[in-house]
């Protein structure tokens, strides 16, 4: 079963609008029409059960060394879930993904500042 075609995502409070632009066996990408964003949803099996959300997005930028020129660069943000194959519901997974989201997101994000800014 897939997500909905297509998905959103805000960034810096812009909607970008991801239609599926791939889908094969346990993996479906997401597509911007700029082709600057992209989203992929993946599942592994084997021993363990390895989910994965993971969001790219590149820009067009100076090259820092010929400044006359541009560069593309990106960037990811994934969450990995790593289950065993028996133990955990789906319920009890979630409880874990909800206190780690939760925890990143409190106080408008302090604890992603602090991870960005290389805090350990």
């Amino acid at each position: 079963m897939s997500f909905a075609d297509p998905q959103s995502v805000t960034v810096n409070s812009i909607a970008v609008s991801l239609p599926r632009t791939s889908a094969g066996a346990g993996t479906s990408t997401y597509s911007s029409a700029d082709g600057l964003y992209q989203m992929t949803v993946s599942h592994a099996y084997g021993k363990r059960a390895r989910r994965t959300i993971r969001l790219t997005q590149s820009k067009i930028s100076a090259d820092p060394i010929v400044p006359a020129q541009n560069l593309r660069s990106s960037m990811s943000v994934y969450m990995v879930v790593d289950v065993p194959n028996t133990g955990y519901t789906v319920a009890e997974e979630k409880y874990v993904v909800d206190a780690l989201v939760a925890y990143l997101t409190a106080s408008s994000g302090a604890q992603v500042t602090k991870i960005l800014g290389g805090e350990n």
